[in-house]
């Protein structure tokens, strides 16, 4: 009697995914707060973020740091009061 050959689609399935619309860029940056993410080794992240705070002095920057892959979110009265935010993966 000939094996039976059971074959997967090496494809896989993919799991629906909530998408976002981009939001309206800002006029100014004058006055902004402006979050910087960072999510794995902080290596090119920190001479970036000197320079950001060296060229735009007018705006309020915060940042949150992480060794993982996924960034830490902000919390819900942080989304409030953020205008943008710069999402920074390096490894």
């Amino acid at each position: 009697m000939a094996e039976k050959v059971r074959c997967i689609n090496p494809q896989g399935i993919s799991q629906p995914v909530d998408t976002f619309p981009l939001a309206p860029r800002l006029d100014t940056l004058d006055g902004k707060t402006i979050h910087i993410s960072i999510t794995g080794e902080p290596d090119i992240t920190l001479p970036l973020e000197k320079k950001l705070r060296a060229d735009y002095p007018n705006v309020n920057w915060t940042q949150k740091k992480t060794y993982l892959p996924t960034p830490v979110y902000l919390t819900k009265e942080e989304i409030k009061t953020t205008d943008a935010v710069i999402l920074a993966v390096s490894w």
